[in-house]
């Protein structure tokens, strides 16, 4: 699917809380800026549990670009990925909005760019490590992260991936440190869908790596490979219980939320959503394409949010066991794509619109990171 922009203005933008299931809705409110929280006030359990949304979002930042991921740090503030210029920037802890630099040889072009990051420490250094497409290919970067809050700058680029295929979509682009300390890598199968079935290739694929980009110990193929048969990764978040989770844009039909295991195959391009071929892994939740088109997902507890890009609207799906536990609800609507979805240190959600694109969009430069509050749902 590609990853089309819907036009508008940032004054239209509502909001609409969900109080039951799907397309129960409460009035709409206006979008009211807000502080940073200085502290974490009320941070979110590890171990279990379901969590809600538990009030109107507030706006953190505004005059984003395209952005993509979203790091919010321990100290405050967050860290802020511009898929179109390359660009980290950092929301400090007093709420301004600063440059910390430019990703080395970015190349953006449709869903290409800088994609997804995540933060690493190893002793006293801080590594950014950051996905993006060059003119060759999409790769994986890491930075030592200088400075310190508020004056944050990137050190000279090192490869810890090349040779991911990259197009104008299907580029996947998440990154993630999981509970074993390993690099999670999503890749899209870069409009060859054979690619995803072929454990040779990089493309279509979930892929485990240690920090430094060598094929992590336990790899079910002895290769960069955690799981293949994917479409278009562009979420995954790991439940209070441990299991992986994985949003995926699927093509006409089923948009899809995957429960991955190790070595597990879930179809494409053979299959799009829930088959009947005991080969492929079937989705624990699908939605059609409009109403999902997912990209981030953020886990707490055992919470999913899933944030919808075509499907403009947050998703929550609770769990339990690995199994989802009820329906998928909406729980946020009205503020057009959303890119990204974060658990900050204070218990709440940071989410990322994504209505700009860099290139004179009539929303140009609308783009927002919202904090929603969260509260236990049992």
């Amino acid at each position: 699917m590609a990853d089309t922009r819907r036009g508008g203005s940032i004054a239209a933008l509502v909001l609409a809380i969900s109080v039951a299931a799907t397309g129960c809705t409460a009035s709409p409110s206006p979008l009211r800026s807000s502080a940073l929280p200085t502290a974490p006030t009320s941070a979110p359990s590890a171990e279990g549990g379901h969590w809600s949304v538990a009030g109107e979002p507030e706006v953190l930042a505004r005059g984003l670009v395209a952005p993509w991921s979203v790091i919010p740090l321990a100290a405050g503030g967050a860290l802020i990925s511009q898929r179109d210029d390359g660009t980290i920037r950092e929301l400090t802890v007093h709420g301004a909005l600063r440059d910390v630099g430019v990703v080395p040889d970015v190349v953006s072009g449709g869903e290409a760019g800088l994609n997804g990051i995540a933060l690493h420490e190893v002793g006293d250094r801080t590594w950014l490590y950051a996905y993006h497409a060059t003119r060759t290919d999409n790769r994986v970067v890491r930075m030592p992260l200088e400075g310190s809050p508020g004056s944050y700058r990137l050190g000279p680029a090192e490869a810890v991936l090349t040779g991911i295929a990259t197009a104008g979509n299907h580029d996947g682009g998440r990154l993630a440190f999981g509970p074993d300390g390993m690099l999670y890598v999503t890749t899209g199968d870069a409009g060859r869908g054979d690619a995803a079935q072929d454990r040779d290739s990089l493309n279509g694929k979930i892929l485990r790596l240690t920090p430094d980009g060598r094929s992590a110990p336990g790899n079910p193929f002895g290769t960069a490979v955690w799981s293949y048969g994917h479409r278009n990764v562009q979420g995954i978040a790991w439940s209070g219980d441990g299991v992986m989770w994985a949003s995926e844009f699927g093509q006409n039909t089923w948009d899809e939320l995957n429960r991955i295991e190790p070595g597990a195959n879930y179809g494409w391009p053979v299959v799009e959503g829930t088959g009947s071929d005991n080969a492929f892994r079937n989705p624990v939740a699908q939605w059609a394409t409009d109403e999902a088109s997912p990209s981030g997902i953020a886990a707490i507890g055992d919470t999913i949010f899933l944030a919808a890009l075509r499907g403009e609207r947050l998703w929550r799906v609770d769990t339990r066991g690995g199994a989802i536990v009820g329906d998928a609800q909406i729980v946020l609507d009205g503020l057009g794509r959303l890119r990204d979805a974060a658990v900050a240190p204070d218990g709440s959600l940071w989410v990322l619109t994504n209505n700009t694109d860099g290139r004179g969009s009539p929303r140009d430069g609308d783009d927002l990171l919202l904090r929603i509050p969260l509260a236990r749902a049992d």
